[in-house]
């Protein structure tokens, strides 16, 4: 535990749990939306091949877990934790223009 809070730059075990409950209520959250919104393009998954109605989840997936990610953060208190994980992982997958606009 003592590695984890050095490398997130945070202090208590408080904090880890939040941390923690933020991720997992993000992704759940997310995976949750990406249903309605799926479905709401058109896209069914019966009648569309497994791998394009999964990989189009997905990719909308993703937008809907970075908005979340943030605004679960700042309801929870950890908005600087999440905003610069928020800022790092879209520098790493090289979408830091993103942050510019």
């Amino acid at each position: 535990m003592k590695k984890l809070k050095a490398r997130w730059g945070i202090t208590s075990n408080w904090q880890v749990l939040v941390i923690f409950v933020v991720f997992a209520l993000t992704g759940s959250t997310a995976a949750k939306l990406a249903g309605p919104v799926v479905a709401f393009i058109g896209l069914d998954r019966e009648a569309a091949h497994w791998l394009l109605y999964w990989s189009l989840r997905v990719f909308i997936i993703f937008p809907i877990y970075q908005v979340l990610l943030v605004c679960f953060g700042w309801i929870f208190g950890q908005f600087s934790f999440f905003w610069a994980f928020e800022k790092k992982m879209l520098t790493r997958m090289g979408m830091g223009k993103l942050l510019r606009l």
